[in-house]
């Protein structure tokens, strides 16, 4: 059933590295450890993650939210103790 999954949600693609690359791979994720797909779908990831960053970081630098220092309340996001909290009506 996994299998099935993967090749059904999962696109192939070919990569071509320089004989360099390709031997530092081996050496963090080797082939025969089954390891080598996880590393690069996860540096993709990574890669996707930092540009996402990076351009949403530009964005802001472009057009800041405000000139004003941002407030923050923390008792607006977390949860009051339940001896704080006010009790509902029983039925």
């Amino acid at each position: 059933m996994a299998i099935q999954y993967m090749l059904e949600h999962m696109k192939q693609v070919l990569l071509e590295l320089d004989d360099r690359t390709a031997a530092r791979l081996e050496e963090v994720a080797p082939a025969r450890s089954r390891r080598r797909s996880e590393f690069l779908r996860m540096a993709i990831q990574k890669a996707l993650w930092e540009v996402e960053e990076r351009t949403t970081a530009e964005a802001y630098a472009r057009q800041p939210d405000s000139a004003d220092p941002a407030y923050f309340e923390a008792s607006v996001w977390e949860p009051q103790p339940a001896s704080l909290r006010k009790s509902r009506p029983k039925r």
